[in-house]
């Protein structure tokens, strides 16, 4: 006969694969929106199946220990579309590589949501608009690589508090303002701001408006 002890440990053992399970599903879902928005020649993402329990046996996917997905590797993938807001539920991931791929439209200011992220990796696509300013709350970020798009409007200045950033390269967009001097951006070569007819500085502080032809 089990003990009441038995059976509140097997209450919370079943409660806790429910979450895990609901959590794998609510991913599933954001990867499978994403799938949805992109032209998939080659079908790389055949693998992608919304009827499995959770997209950690998806090619391209990798998960932790908990099956929480951690890292999208679509890099060169001959992939077009676009990105979808729902990116912004994968509170885990730690790795978004998309580039070198044909990617267009806007960057979702839901990316700011990805809290445990590490690598932004949206080289060399057609994406267009501005940079969101929401990335300034990724305060794990090491590594932001938006060169090569046909990106808009300044650099946002909530980036600046981001400590952790180590690589941050928008050359060959279409930004304006100045560049930023303060925080992560003191240690970053000019050569990644590069081929930004209208982007002027390093921006002076005190003596020059950060906004300039934007």
């Amino acid at each position: 006969m089990a003990t009441g002890s038995t059976v509140f440990a097997a209450t919370l053992t079943l409660v806790a694969a429910l979450f895990a399970a609901a959590a794998a599903n609510s991913e599933g879902d954001a990867l499978s929106a994403l799938r949805r928005s992109l032209s998939d020649p080659g079908g790389v993402l055949q693998s992608w199946d919304p009827t499995l329990v959770n997209p950690c046996t998806w090619f391209h996917v990798t998960c932790d220990r908990d099956n929480h997905v951690t890292r999208l590797d679509l890099g060169n993938l001959n992939l077009s579309g676009n990105l979808v807001p729902e990116l912004g539920k994968l509170e885990h991931l730690q790795y978004l590589e998309l580039y070198k791929n044909s990617i267009q439209g806007m960057i979702p200011s839901e990316l700011g949501n990805l809290k445990n992220l590490i690598s932004l990796d949206l080289y060399k696509n057609n994406i267009s608009g501005t940079v969101p300013s929401s990335l300034g709350r990724l305060k794990s970020l090491v590594f932001l690589r938006l060169n090569d798009n046909r990106l808009t409007g300044p650099i946002p200045r909530e980036l600046t508090g981001i400590s952790s950033l180590k690589v941050i390269d928008v050359s060959s967009n279409d930004l304006c303002g100045t560049i930023p001097t303060t925080g992560p951006f003191e240690h970053i070569p000019l050569t990644n701001f590069e081929n930004n007819p209208r982007l002027e500085g390093p921006e002076l502080q005190g003596l020059a408006v950060y906004d300039t032809n934007c």
